[in-house]
């Protein structure tokens, strides 16, 4: 890993933590955390309690709705600032909580093999040096017939496409005409747009990319939703970002018997 561009892509998250945790927040008190709650459960294991993993949680908005549910949360993000900010968030939101988290990068997990019914991710994988890394590493810690649940967007693909630039403009165009609060003025955006420059998949049109790696990773059932932000999004979100349509990619690790098959094949 570049610990130099790690450290910045950690910095520049930790200086989000105030205004992440408040765009939460606001989920939190709309239908939007229903909406999100009820489409994560239909795609879990019908196993309860299920120990899940929330990969990159920043202030802990997915910990929270599957901590409510009475799962066993373990929660990792690169910035402590975020980590913290998770800790205090479920404590105040689910003080019944069974949850932990610790600072971890997502690429490079410590835990041990098949620990995990199910991960989570939402609005990382775009941001990070080696997503095919972290995807491998998500699967390994799936237990056999686990469950992967990533959630991305091709933020900043306007960089690096004219059409995709133009389609951006629009938005911040048509946002501003409606006189709605522009999610992007949240953001130091020249310090966003010059790491979105330096990681692999803003050059990458997704989420077909995501089921080719997956396919190499013992994935099986591997299931695109490229219109799972009609559902999730509220309507300042569908006008903010019109341009960067949320997708799903659903993954469900290869059960055990084929597991070992690889496992043995490959020694």
């Amino acid at each position: 890993m570049n610990r130099c561009r790690l450290e910045t892509i950690r910095a520049y998250w930790s200086g989000r933590v105030a205004a992440y945790s408040a765009v939460n927040a606001d989920e939190l008190g709309t239908i939007q955390a229903k909406v999100w709650d009820e489409l994560i459960a239909e795609q879990l294991p019908w196993k309860h309690p299920l120990r899940i993993l929330d990969a990159g949680c920043g202030p802990g908005f997915f910990s929270i709705l599957m901590a409510r549910r009475g799962h066993e949360i373990t929660g990792v993000d690169y910035s402590e600032a975020m980590i913290e900010c998770a800790r205090e968030n479920v404590e105040k939101h689910s003080p019944e909580a069974s949850a932990y988290f610790s600072q971890m990068d997502a690429q490079n997990l410590t835990f041990e093999d098949d620990t995990f019914d199910v991960v989570l991710s939402r609005n990382l994988t775009w941001n990070l040096e080696h997503p095919d890394r972290a995807y491998y590493e998500w699967m390994r810690v799936l237990k056999p017939s686990g469950v992967l649940l990533n959630f991305d967007a091709n933020w900043y693909h306007h960089l690096f496409d004219e059409e995709k630039r133009a389609a951006y403009e629009a938005d911040r165009n048509k946002v501003s005409s409606l006189g709605m609060h522009d999610d992007y003025t949240c953001t130091d955006i020249e310090a966003m747009e010059a790491i979105a420059r330096q990681v692999p998949l803003s050059h990458i049109q997704r989420p077909e990319w995501d089921r080719q790696i997956l396919k190499q990773l013992n994935g099986i059932q591997i299931q695109l939703d490229e219109k799972v932000w009609q559902r999730v999004w509220c309507e300042a979100e569908k006008v903010n970002n019109g341009s960067t349509p949320m997708f799903m990619v659903a993954c469900t690790k290869a059960p055990v018997q084929q597991t070992e098959r690889l496992r043995l094949q490959a020694a």
